[in-house]
């Protein structure tokens, strides 16, 4: 998925971006933020393996919740993260 590269791409380079990727308790509150950046990485991966084997509304779901992390964080507007959904349009 595109979408996914791009967002994996600007998460390593964030300055809190680790080779430490974290699987975040779900049961708990977000300490800090750059444990989002370290779990969000992660869902990155899972999102692709759901698209993969056919779990789109989970694969949409989970691009949902990164996509909110980066409205939240001030990373993206509301606009560039609808555009980066949005395919290409064709050329003629």
């Amino acid at each position: 998925m595109e979408v996914t590269d791009f967002y994996r791409e600007v998460l390593k380079r964030d300055p809190w971006a680790s080779d430490n990727w974290l699987d975040y308790p779900p049961d708990r509150l977000l300490d800090l933020p750059e444990e989002g950046v370290r779990h969000c990485v992660l869902m990155l991966d899972q999102i692709e393996d759901f698209a993969r084997i056919g779990r789109l509304e989970k694969a949409f779901l989970w691009l949902g919740f990164v996509q909110g992390f980066f409205w939240a964080t001030g990373r993206f507007t509301l606009d560039e993260l609808k555009n980066h959904n949005r395919p290409e349009p064709a050329v003629d």
